[in-house]
């Protein structure tokens, strides 16, 4: 497979620009292999960006246009009449979000008429772009009368920032359009976010208005089109949104619910709402990439600590109250009233993702893996048609959670989680590989074909594997000429029988795991101490890599600060959560106990989501159901199904943590 003609820009906008004339700055030391250079043929994640592709994609531009999305760039560019439609003020980046979910599809699928629908849409929100570049729909249409409650009335542009989303608006326009310039090579949407950010480097600044975003994402897409651009106002705008919060010298604070309580680099504490800080930390890693800040790379490094050592779900969720959407304080952790937002999971795997980029340590991919085949994918139901936009880890049936239903909704007046998704799941083949120099990194394992260059030389290789159902992965490896490189293979930290980096979770069974690895079918020793199996030699063409991965069903026990799970079990098998729904046992979820001395195993289900495996084994009734005539404990059955699959059956009770006793 050759390598299209845009992956160095797409290359230069994910993940850094490697001959910035810009003098004393610098990017992250290790890059990601992009999406055009990754062939997907995997049976877990392909089906599920071709679900994105061919389904979520249409019906939620349906759903934008029922709902008046496009009406309102109409109405504000004098093309229709009437008031706002729709109830947020940040409606019109749903627009934004599945345009450069679409745009990431066209980079591995490419589609004439989804192509031109694109152009069709970007020319409806040109539409509502005034002279200057401003764009924000119901602003222009009737800033007076925003389209919810809560959104102060305004008179004048980013008067009331701390709800008015305007520069959040502004964000997702940036994102949107330089994925939809990488993908297609077209500036038409390019060119409306670059009208709009050089109207807030206009307008922002010493001497001019100081306040920051209500909403952050503005500073990272600031910050890809400084990338594209190589416009370094674009970057020190984005830097200055950051060093502007908590400082009251330039702003009246926003206060902890915005992370604009203390400067960002005096923050030890994740805090506030969740999405809104986990956005903020992701721009914060690309300014301690790019400006080699020791304060901005010491601050991330400290905040994730403490969201992974005290805040964090062993789903990868975050965020513990419906109230704010956010953070509680440290182990804080309740299951049924869980937040654990989608978009949250989306944002914490942008964040660990950088934050690799950075280090190279793979612990931040163990956090992103655990997040993304769990509390991020739960998100969006096997037809890609009805969404969580919280992830709760208990269900009684009948507590709503899901802003108003206790199943997944078609939609939400707040749409942000469908269109997260949109926006992210097409992209998930960017996350596999990296690269440094001569050194190759295999960070996530999925069946496909890539191809990168070491040192002028062309690389071919295949991965084969059936995970996360089974832990075998084949490499072949193909190079143009011999080659000397370095492979890395990560090692995942459920393999070396640890469940997260820290202490928050760990397994009850500390027996190390027997990593098996053979290059072209000789063994080779496998540290499993160390994150990453390591093989550094000259590869000629037809050479293999073969790992086996031990997988078996291990239980999780949680940090004894949380209360929530004091005494309790969870069960996992490979990088899989897995939960009890009451489809699958007679209706007794809540009843059940998971003792220490009971055995599970696997069972691989063919009629369950196109085949899948479950864990089954004993437990036992710690409340005696009615319809048994036992006055003491009963084993039954117990039958456990992975967790992004919950709730795809219709509404019942689940549970993810069991009694141990």
């Amino acid at each position: 497979m050759k390598i299209n003609v845009y992956s160095l820009l797409v290359f230069i906008f994910l993940f850094g620009c490697r001959n910035n004339t810009n003098k004393n700055l610098s990017d992250y030391p290790i890059s990601a292999v992009p999406i055009s250079n990754v062939e997907l043929s995997d049976n877990f994640w392909l089906p599920k960006i071709k679900t994105v592709q061919e389904t979520t994609i249409k019906y939620a531009f349906e759903k934008c246009e029922s709902e008046g999305r496009m009406d309102n760039f109409l109405i504000a560019g004098g093309k229709m009449e009437g008031p706002v439609k729709g109830k947020m003020p940040f409606d019109d980046t749903d627009l934004y979000k599945i345009i450069e979910g679409a745009s990431y599809s066209l980079i591995s699928n490419p589609d004439p008429e989804l192509d031109a629908y694109l152009d069709s849409v970007i020319g409806i929100i040109q539409t509502g772009q005034e002279p200057d570049g401003y764009i924000t729909s119901w602003f222009t249409i009737d800033p007076a009368n925003p389209p919810a409650p809560w959104v102060k009335p305004s008179t004048h542009r980013w008067e009331n920032e701390i709800s008015s989303h305007e520069l959040y608006n502004s964000g997702h326009l940036f994102e949107a359009a330089a994925a939809h310039y990488i993908a297609t090579g077209k500036k038409n949407f390019l060119d409306i976010a670059l009208k709009n950010a050089d109207l807030l480097v206009e307008n922002f600044g010493p001497g001019k208005i100081q306040i920051v975003p209500g909403h952050q994402i503005v500073e990272t897409g600031l910050i890809k089109l400084y990338r594209i651009t190589n416009n370094r106002s674009y970057l020190e705008l984005a830097r200055q949104f950051l060093d502007w919060r908590g400082d009251s010298l330039t702003h009246e604070l926003f206060g902890s619910y915005s992370q604009d309580h203390i400067p960002v680099t005096e923050q030890e504490e994740v805090t506030g709402h969740a999405v809104r800080a986990v956005y903020m930390y992701a721009a914060m890693t690309d300014i301690a990439a790019i400006y080699k800040d020791t304060n901005y790379r010491n601050t991330v490094e400290r905040l994730w600590e403490n969201m992974v050592n005290k805040k964090f779900y062993i789903t990868g969720g975050i965020g513990a109250r419906h109230e704010g959407e956010s953070f509680g304080e440290n182990y804080e952790l309740p299951n049924q009233t869980a937040y654990c937002e989608t978009c949250a999971a989306i944002g914490s795997v942008y964040w660990n993702h950088r934050m690799f980029l950075l280090t190279g340590e793979a612990k931040y991919y163990d956090i992103l893996e655990r997040t993304l085949y769990n509390g991020l994918i739960a998100g969006i139901s096997t037809d890609g048609k009805t969404f969580f936009y919280p992830n709760p880890l208990e269900s009684d049936g009948n507590y709503t959670f899901n802003h108003g239903s206790c199943t997944r909704q078609s939609w939400f007046d707040c749409s942000c989680c469908p269109t997260n998704l949109i926006r992210f799941i097409p992209s998930v083949p960017g996350l596999i590989y990296a690269q440094n120099k001569d050194t190759l990194y295999v960070n996530l394992y999925a069946s496909n074909i890539v191809t990168v260059n070491v040192g002028n030389t062309e690389i071919n290789i295949s991965q084969q594997t059936n995970y996360p159902w089974e832990g075998s992965i084949l490499l072949n490896i193909d190079p143009e000429v011999s080659k000397e490189f370095t492979l890395k293979l990560r090692i995942p930290y459920w393999v070396r029988n640890i469940a997260t980096p820290g202490n928050l979770y760990t397994y009850l069974d500390k027996k190390p795991a027997e990593v098996r690895v053979m290059v072209n079918g000789e063994s080779v020793y496998a540290d499993i101490g160390k994150e990453y199996i390591e093989i550094m030699r000259k590869w000629e063409r037809g050479d293999t890599v073969h790992v086996v991965f031990p997988m078996n069903v291990k239980r999780a026990i949680p940090d004894m600060n949380v209360k929530e799970d004091l005494n309790k079990v969870a069960m996992e098998y490979g990088p899989l959560v897995y939960c009890a729904e009451e489809i699958d046992n007679g209706g007794y979820v809540f009843e059940m106990t998971i003792p220490d001395t009971a055995t599970y195993n696997i069972d691989f289900r063919e009629d369950l989501f196109g085949g899948i495996n479950s864990i089954v084994g004993k437990a036992y009734y710690s409340v005696i159901p009615q319809d048994t005539k036992c006055s003491d404990k009963v084993a039954s059955g117990i039958v456990l199904v992975p967790y992004f699959l919950w709730s795809n059956r219709g509404v019942g009770k689940m549970r993810v943590w069991f009694p141990r006793e």
